[in-house]
């Protein structure tokens, strides 16, 4: 039996790996550690899991240093999803992101350097918006990190951070990097999710610029499982290295718009407005390093994914709708104005 610490565990990507790890490692014990901010929902976590033995949620902040060393030190596996991750948010609330991000990753490592003795693998989840708009394609790990978003620069901090232990003081770090994630359950500030909803509530689907920024999409299940394998690797083979979790595909925010809207049989009803500061024009990954290096190989389609998400937010009105007045978020300009993106 193993032990592993899910920091950030009730939020999209967080709880899809911990119902994932649940069912795969029917051996295995669970502590979720997450704040439930705004984006995190313990009922993301399925009944099954949250009401086994296997299982224990803490509700608590990873700047709490004495529970972060409690945690790491009854735990085998350290994954850390906990963060401030909207990028829109974070041109306005500027300084959680580094709180959260930095500081609490920080926390982190520090405790996995003092069970250094017990712990097998610490995985850091940090993301492919620390490489900014793409300077070649696709954009392996070797890639510049030019992040555009005071979110996107507080995640490299985090990224570099947990590389500068390995380094310094030979932890078993491996840091992730995952492209843009989707798929059920996910809060309605993003970009998929809203353009779903807004089918559902026959509202025009809001494109921020002219629609041409274009992204990898990655189904939340599928990084889930690539998360897996970077725990399970030999750690000779992943220590100290950073892994893009892509497709290879890159789909504009104005084709997804189309493809939500002719799955709901709608007319094109677009309301374009202003392009968000900071945007990442183009991000395409490579996958080449974790399919060599770890066997990942994405396999759920952008089409397969996207009617699987749809499906569900057909499906649990009661869930989604209590985010309806968050759908936007405030965004501070050059000249101080607020506006809502």
């Amino acid at each position: 039996m193993k032990t592993i610490l899910v920091t950030g565990g009730a939020g999209l990507i967080g709880s899809t790996f911990v119902n994932y790890i649940f069912r795969a490692y029917p051996d295995d014990k669970i502590l979720v550690l997450d704040a439930l901010t705004y984006a995190g929902d313990i009922y993301n976590i399925l009944p099954e899991v949250r009401d086994s033995d296997r299982f224990e949620f803490w509700y608590g902040n990873v700047n709490n240093l004495d529970l972060i060393s409690d945690l790491v030190g009854r735990s085998n596996y350290v994954v850390h999803f906990a963060a401030e991750t909207h990028v829109a948010r974070s041109l306005y609330s500027h300084r959680e992101f580094f709180v959260t991000d930095v500081l609490g990753t920080q926390a982190l490592a520090n405790a996995v350097l003092k069970y250094s003795d017990r712990v097998e693998r610490f995985v850091h989840i940090s993301t492919s918006e620390v490489y900014g708009t793409a300077a070649y394609e696709p954009m392996d790990e070797n890639h510049p990190l030019n992040p555009t978003s005071p979110y996107a620069s507080a995640k490299a901090g985090a990224d570099r951070l947990v590389y500068s232990y390995v380094v310094a003081h030979d932890i078993p770090a491996v840091i992730i990097r995952p492209f843009n994630n989707y798929g059920p359950k996910q809060h309605l500030e993003k970009v998929i999710p809203r353009f779903i909803t807004s089918c559902i509530l026959q509202e025009p689907l809001t494109i921020h610029g002219n629609g041409s920024a274009s992204r990898d999409w990655l189904f939340a299940e599928d990084t889930a499982k690539g998360i897996d394998l970077a725990i399970r690797a030999p750690i000779e083979k992943v220590k100290g290295e950073a892994f893009n979790l892509a497709t290879g595909r890159s789909i504009s925010i104005l084709e997804i718009a189309n493809m939500i809207s002719a799955e709901f049989g709608r007319k094109t009803d677009f309301d374009f407005g202003f392009d968000r500061f900071g945007q990442v024009q183009k991000h395409i990954g490579s996958a080449s390093k974790a399919e060599a290096i770890i066997g990942f190989k994405a396999s759920t389609s952008f089409e397969d994914g996207l009617t699987k998400t749809i499906e569900w937010y057909k499906n649990n009105h009661q869930v989604w709708r209590k985010q309806i007045a968050m759908k936007k978020v405030p965004v501070k300009t050059k000249d101080g104005k607020t506006v809502w993106y």
